[in-house]
């Protein structure tokens, strides 16, 4: 059974399992796993779009992803991420959300961002959409973090990212995903907190962890983070029946009288 807005926000230490998913077979078999919810995440750009970062992916894809995911997935929470600039004004934030909510079959929608994005996050809560924050290293705007990196390493963007998750749990954010911070100060932004926090190279502290579904797998090969474990090479057993294939057709093995009618 789909769990609630409500589970969600007293999960506190449950230990939940989020993991990407950004189609039907993907999301179904993530269902199937039994995670606790599903992220339809901008990183689809990357992983599945071939685009260089997760800049260029448009309200438009992120609605027909979220669309084939839920199709794959219809027992399990589902959040779509709010592409970048989509929630530049309060206005703009409302008539994507709607989309993905509505449309999209989305459960709540996340977006990145602390104090600056507090009153967005304040806005949309209002209007009854349930929102999951985002701090540490954001990858929208990641050129402005000095790149794909460790954040939080010295006291003053330690203090910066404390206050922005404090910020988005005022603002009734539901929980916050913590990215690329020490385990420490993830320790501490969790205990700090009353929501609950979604952990992506963050330590062992948070009470939920998050993993893109192709990097757990092995299907995106051009980059793996550190803090990323690789369960199964996917990539290169496809690879491998691929080759087999043509070399079959070529051969002439293939189809044979099995195959044929």
């Amino acid at each position: 059974m789909r769990r609630t807005v409500k589970e969600f926000r007293e999960a506190k230490g449950k230990r939940l399992v989020y993991l990407t998913a950004y189609d039907y077979p993907t999301a179904r078999l993530a269902e199937a796993a039994g995670v606790d919810a599903i992220l339809v995440g901008d990183s689809l750009g990357m992983v599945v779009l071939g685009y260089p970062s997760t800049v260029p992916v448009s309200l438009e894809e992120m609605l027909h992803h979220t669309k084939a995911a839920r199709r794959g997935a219809p027992d399990t929470f589902l959040v779509a991420d709010l592409p970048y600039l989509s929630y530049a004004t309060l206005d703009r934030a409302l008539s994507a959300a709607e989309r993905l909510l509505k449309e999209g079959g989305a459960d709540a929608v996340k977006l990145e961002g602390g104090e600056e994005v507090a009153e967005i996050v304040r806005g949309l809560t209002r209007a009854g959409v349930p929102v999951l924050g985002h701090v540490g290293l954001t990858p929208q705007t990641a050129s402005q973090l000095g790149g794909y990196k460790l954040q939080g390493k010295r006291p003053e963007e330690a203090e910066r990212i404390l206050k922005g998750a404090m910020a988005l749990e005022e603002a009734g954010a539901y929980g916050v995903v913590l990215e690329m911070v020490p385990a420490l100060l993830a320790k501490e932004i969790t205990g700090r907190l009353s929501i609950h926090t979604v952990g992506i190279g963050a330590g062992p502290y948070t009470d939920a962890q998050v993993l893109v579904f192709h990097d757990v797998v092995g299907l995106y090969g051009e980059f793996k983070p550190r803090f990323v474990k690789r369960y199964l090479e996917a990539g290169k057993l496809i690879q491998e029946a691929l080759v087999q294939y043509a070399k079959e057709v070529r051969e002439g093995v293939f189809p044979g009288p099995e195959h044929s009618f």
